[in-house]
């Protein structure tokens, strides 16, 4: 970020009451720049607006706090109708069809990302600021995405589904800072936010966790079926694929010497197939709707690691084109927790070279 260059600029920042975006303004504002503040209002359950885990009424007063405090303009936005149909309803139909979703891909690409930066060029800012750990660089070429300098917070996983278009238009002013360094910062500006804990759960989901929103928001029937081995022996019974994730080991009711793990969800016959940890290994994947983001889209195979959840390892594997927007992934070693829904994300040292959806692991 090229302050000198930026002076003349509005920026919006997409608030949240929370204390990254909130310090995300403050420092724009310290730089010199002509800042407003925008927070969407997002969907909640009916009568459980207060139990969401962030955009409650109290985070709203937050942010119009610090927005106060910082001297700048700030807009809530209503996003509630483009926030269900988009986000929450495709939650829903995803994990009723037997995939384990990861919506914060969606709510990123969707929802900040077209949403809401469409609103902050119709309030005139050239650029759209956010809390996130990441970074951005500019080539002659290419605008690329890099992990945060504090690796514990990186967010880029969640971000490789930017493309060039709207990277131009996206700042992620805390990319060069440690989470500690931000909580000072929080102290040192006097925001009312400075002691607030981070959310770590799906924004819509209030109280419980996602099985109960689930049997209270699907409109498919969530049926029981049987959990087969491998061998397609009946070792129990499941309360519906929905409510279980691949490598999960807790919660499923089967009495077995070693400890056994969800391998598969077989949602054409309703039946959970699961075996002991050597059986969950699998070394290959194959990932549809990829996005490439630091580099152009390979022709040939491209070493790199790769992530499979948010929180996992990077592992180190070979990237393979199967098409425009379809790679298949082989690992060096086998891997565990390979799951539909999720994204697969490739990295070369702090480069995020772009990602795509798991379609389903080979091998």
């Amino acid at each position: 970020m090229d302050n000198r260059s930026m002076k003349s600029t509005r920026i919006a920042v997409a608030m949240s009451g929370g204390v990254d975006s909130s310090v995300a303004a403050a420092l724009l504002v310290e730089y010199g720049f002509d800042v407003i503040g925008l927070m969407l209002r997002l969907w909640s359950e009916p009568g459980a607006e207060s139990q969401n885990r962030c955009c409650t009424p109290d985070a709203m007063a937050l942010a119009r706090k610090v927005a106060g405090q910082l001297e700048i303009p700030f807009y809530p936005i209503d996003a509630k109708n483009v926030f269900y149909n988009q986000v929450v309803q495709h939650f829903i139909d995803d994990y009723t069809s037997g995939i384990t979703p990861n919506p914060c891909l969606r709510c990123n690409r969707h929802i900040r990302w077209e949403f809401l930066l469409d609103h902050a060029q119709a309030f005139g800012a050239t650029h759209m600021a956010t809390g996130h750990y990441a970074r951005i660089q500019n080539t002659a070429t290419r605008i690329q995405l890099l992990k945060a300098v504090d690796q514990s917070k990186d967010q880029s996983y969640v971000l490789h589904v930017l493309n060039q278009q709207q990277l131009s238009h996206a700042l992620f002013p805390l990319g060069e800072f440690t989470k500690a360094e931000v909580r000072k910062f929080a102290r040192d500006f006097e925001l009312p936010v400075a002691g607030r804990s981070d959310s770590q759960d799906l924004c819509f989901i209030s109280g419980g966790d996602y099985r109960d929103f689930l049997s209270r928001n699907s409109n498919q029937p969530i049926n029981e079926g049987e959990i087969h081995d491998l061998e397609g022996k009946r070792v129990g019974g499941h309360q519906g694929l929905a409510y279980y994730t691949i490598g999960q080991r807790r919660g499923l009711g089967i009495a077995s010497e070693k400890p056994l793990y969800v391998i598969e969800k077989d949602v054409a016959r309703n039946i959970l197939v699961v075996g002991n940890q050597d059986q969950q290994s699998r070394r290959k994947l194959r990932a549809r709707n990829v996005n490439w983001v630091s580099i152009s889209p390979p022709i040939e195979p491209l070493s790199a690691r790769v992530k499979i959840r948010y929180k996992s390892s990077e592992e180190p594997a070979m990237i393979l084109p199967r098409g425009e927007k379809e790679v298949e992934i082989q690992f060096n070693d086998p891997i565990i927790g390979i799951t539909p829904g999720q994204a697969a994300v490739f990295y070369d040292g702090d480069y995020c070279l772009g990602g795509g959806i798991i379609q389903n692991s080979i091998e």
